[in-house]
């Protein structure tokens, strides 16, 4: 029987799922699996979740959170309880991300980050399976920096670049989630065309160049491709560390049944051109990331977009129990 692209991309990538869809997990039975403040108000939206919705407002509840508070508090803990369920479905690790609203203050990031583990450890899941998710921003980074050295692990997402993946390899995080859709978007945008090859495609290149440099440099920071468009987008890409695909893109890769072969390995990355390795200082972070158009209009629109799908799980809520809340235009 002829292997399927996602059996053989499982021969050589560790494939994660990204969702908080638990059916979808259960299906595809990946290694890994991450979420985010989109994912979980999706997930939350589904009719099966309505008691795990109750249980995190009724927790929240005992604890002596009441009107606004209250509802942060149940969005946290309905956070680490679909995480605890997905970790129930898969070997790995979970990413769990800290309030996008924190991504430019490094102490709440950390005080965050230990709150949600703190409720993960009361469920008895040990804190080596969870990955903190946090932005790419300097304050996130130096916020993982922290967090790192204390043995908590971390996954720095919307990430668009070298620059952004420097500054983390030089925090020692274990993980980063290179965003590859969302840079294509945005050049399609940009230079108003409607197709770039996978040869040429912008978010792919971009991710290549992060896996050349992290293994020409021997950083052991995991490098996780993220936000796919396409199942040649995924291809593209075998032989990263990590790939995390939506539960669409699982669905058409195992029904594909085209020969997969690696397009990334550390020993043609030591074979290529050397990417000069330069520490970064606050200053020079941010100049360089003020001076890419894309990664500075990506990564804020990508914490805007977070914040606002915090702020419509926080309305669901709101409505779900009955409290009082206009909806905003």
């Amino acid at each position: 029987m002829k292997q399927t692209a996602l059996d053989q991309l499982k021969a050589i990538t560790t494939i994660v799922a990204d969702t908080g869809d638990l059916t979808a997990i259960e299906k595809f039975r990946p290694l890994d699996a991450t979420t985010n403040p989109s994912l979980i108000t999706a997930a939350a939206s589904l009719p099966e979740n309505k008691q795990l919705i109750e249980d995190a407002y009724e927790q929240a509840k005992s604890e002596g959170y009441t009107a606004d508070l209250l509802i942060e508090r149940a969005i946290d803990i309905l956070t680490v309880k679909l995480g605890v369920e997905i970790l129930k479905l898969i070997d790995g690790r979970v990413s769990t991300e800290v309030d996008a609203a924190l991504s430019y203050d490094t102490e709440a990031t950390i005080e965050k980050a230990k709150e949600l583990l703190a409720l993960y450890k009361a469920y008895g899941i040990d804190q080596n399976r969870i990955l903190i998710k946090i932005a790419s921003t300097w304050e996130g980074i130096q916020a993982a920096k922290a967090l790192e050295a204390e043995g908590i692990h971390c996954n720095l997402t919307l990430l668009f670049g070298l620059h952004q993946a420097k500054a983390c390899a030089d925090a020692n995080v274990t993980l980063i989630s290179p965003f590859v859709g969302r840079i294509l978007d945005w050049y399609k945008k940009a230079e108003g065309v409607d197709h770039y090859s996978i040869e040429k495609d912008p978010g792919v290149l971009s991710v290549k160049q992060i896996y050349t440099f992290y293994k020409q440099h021997q950083i052991k920071t995991e490098i996780m491709g993220a936000s796919f468009r396409s199942v040649d987008q995924v291809l593209g890409l075998a032989g990263c560390d990590l790939l995390t695909v939506s539960p669409n893109l699982l669905s058409d890769l195992s029904q594909d049944e085209r020969e997969v072969k690696a397009q990334l390995s550390a020993a043609e990355a030591l074979q290529q051109a050397t990417i000069e390795n330069t520490v970064l200082d606050k200053d020079s972070f941010k100049t360089d990331i003020e001076k890419d158009l894309m990664a500075s209009q990506l990564l804020l629109s990508g914490i805007d977009g977070f914040i606002k799908a915090r702020q419509q799980l926080n309305l669901l809520l709101r409505q779900s129990f009955g409290f009082d809340a206009e909806i905003e235009a």
